[in-house]
């Protein structure tokens, strides 16, 4: 799996590209169909705008994509929040794929009732 780190009006320093791999890289403990993560983070200029660091991710998967942005007043800050974020929709995926498997009540009901 491949983390990309990527900037828009900021220059990415070796310091947070390691901080980005090691919060977003506890997500491919949870499942292991990801392919590659592109993380772009940019600064807004404007100086009337609040939540000026905004980090993004598009996480990459063998069944689908899960993407995630976050703001807030410091660039760490938003990529803590990114990464809690992403962690929580990649569980959610992971169920929703691993559980679509499973028939629903209403057609075991439906087979059980044309059986008699």
């Amino acid at each position: 799996m491949h983390i990309y780190v990527n900037g828009r009006n900021i220059e990415i320093t070796d310091a947070i590209k390691a901080y980005v791999k090691e919060k977003i890289g506890k997500v491919a403990n949870h499942y292991d169909q990801i392919q590659g993560i592109d993380v772009v983070l940019s600064v807004i200029k404007n100086p009337a705008a609040s939540g000026k660091h905004v980090a993004e991710v598009s996480c990459k998967m063998s069944s689908g994509v899960v993407r995630c942005e976050e703001a807030a007043d410091s660039m760490y800050e938003s990529i803590d929040l990114l990464a809690d974020k992403l962690d929580r929709q990649v569980k959610k995926f992971k169920d929703k794929s691993l559980g679509s498997d499973k028939s629903s009540i209403r057609t075991e009901e439906l087979a059980e009732a044309t059986e008699e």
